[in-house]
């Protein structure tokens, strides 16, 4: 039997009717997650507004957080549940141009989400030059981030210190910070300022968690421009 949002849930969705279905979706489907909605649900409406004011979202974790951060970008950057199709007018404008037609029927739009730590020639040389270690994702936010960006780090544990440098770097900008972590938080935690700590102490489950949040997060985002599911049309 599905269970209701409760009141102060849905009154915070008041504002933003295109999410409800998934929101409720979120607390029926994953129970033992109810703890972290509200985290969740300011962390969606961070990036939203972010995005809306020329902002984008980054992101860094190591290892398996990594390959989530890579997971995160890759949904963010096409469709991930619903049409994201080119509008009639972009497709004209690209008409104008060689191979426009082909590739505005297949382009898709997207959300700027970048991975720190993709550039391993930056990466080295910071690692080589710099006395103090773990500072590549600081040195890399601090060239590109802006204060209308947002910064998403990943540690299971909450105490990656690359990622808290990072965290320290985003706030020095003026960026809005979100943690994904395991249930203890670490120092990351209290660090940022919307800490999702996925309810459990072992380093796989708060992985696989972390996956189901962030899904979560992207079909939000994704929901809030783009109202069309894909089997929508077929």
């Amino acid at each position: 039997m599905r269970k209701k949002l409760p009141d102060e849930v849905r009154d915070y969705l008041q504002h933003h009717p295109d999410v409800v279905e998934i929101v409720a979706d979120f607390w029926n489907e994953e129970p033992k997650l109810q703890t972290i909605l509200q985290p969740l649900l300011q962390s969606y409406v961070v990036i939203t507004n972010s995005f809306e004011n020329g902002g984008r979202l980054f992101l860094c974790g190591n290892g398996g957080s990594y390959a989530d951060c890579l997971h995160i970008s890759g949904e963010m950057l096409k469709s991930y549940e619903r049409n994201r199709k080119l509008s009639e007018e972009d497709r004209k404008i690209f008409a104008e141009h060689p191979y426009g037609e082909e590739l505005s029927q297949h382009l898709e739009y997207g959300f700027p989400a970048i991975v720190l730590g993709l550039n391993p020639s930056l990466k080295t040389a910071v690692e080589n030059d710099f006395p103090l270690p773990d500072m590549a994702f600081a040195q890399e936010l601090f060239v590109l981030g802006r204060s209308e960006d947002v910064l998403l780090g990943i540690s299971t544990s909450g105490n990656a210190k690359n990622v808290l440098y990072a965290v320290t770097t985003a706030k020095a900008i003026g960026m809005r910070t979100i943690a994904l972590t395991g249930k203890a938080g670490g120092e990351l935690a209290g660090a940022v300022d919307y800490p999702i700590q996925a309810p459990h102490e072992k380093t796989n489950r708060v992985q696989e968690l972390h996956q189901k949040i962030y899904h979560t997060l992207c079909a939000l985002v994704e929901a809030h421009y783009f109202p069309e599911r894909e089997n929508d049309e077929k």
